[in-house]
């Protein structure tokens, strides 16, 4: 016998009202994708819908966790259901990521998820895909396993 995929667990794609319309039209990507009770989210930036981005370097750090819960919000999760953590840095420190990010990453994962802790790879990288951009965070999260 074989088996036949459900319709859960065909990709279900989903684009962030807002500026998710503009990356869709213009570059040609989906902000999330569910497939079955896992949803994986595309990276985040600190823009707002307009794309520009805040001075300061935690304002825009927290924007991209505010645009993190807004893409998981449209494929039905939330923050409690993040598992993995995904993150891109233009480095403030030359041995680091810089200090400046790592407390405030925490600083939101605190606030977003309690005690959880995800699993968290963070990379330093040379550029990011819009001028501006500092941070990116992409997530993976799987449906009502959060606490």
């Amino acid at each position: 016998m074989t088996a036949t995929p459900s319709t859960t667990s065909r990709p279900e794609f989903f684009v962030t009202p807002g500026y998710g319309d503009t990356l869709l039209a213009d570059l040609r990507y989906s902000q999330a994708v569910r497939t079955g009770d896992r949803v994986e989210i595309s990276g985040q930036g600190g823009w707002d819908d307009d794309f520009t981005f805040p001075e300061a370097l935690e304002d825009e750090i927290v924007r991209a966790f505010d645009n993190v819960e807004r893409t998981l919000a449209t494929a039905g999760a939330t923050w409690r259901d993040v598992i993995a953590v995904n993150s891109y840095h233009l480095p403030t420190a030359a041995d680091s990521i810089g200090e400046d990010h790592n407390r405030v990453m925490v600083e939101q994962f605190r606030r977003r998820m309690g005690d959880r802790a995800p699993i968290w790879t963070q990379v330093g990288v040379s550029a990011l895909g819009a001028p501006g951009m500092r941070v990116e965070i992409r997530v993976t999260a799987v449906l009502g396993h959060g606490d």
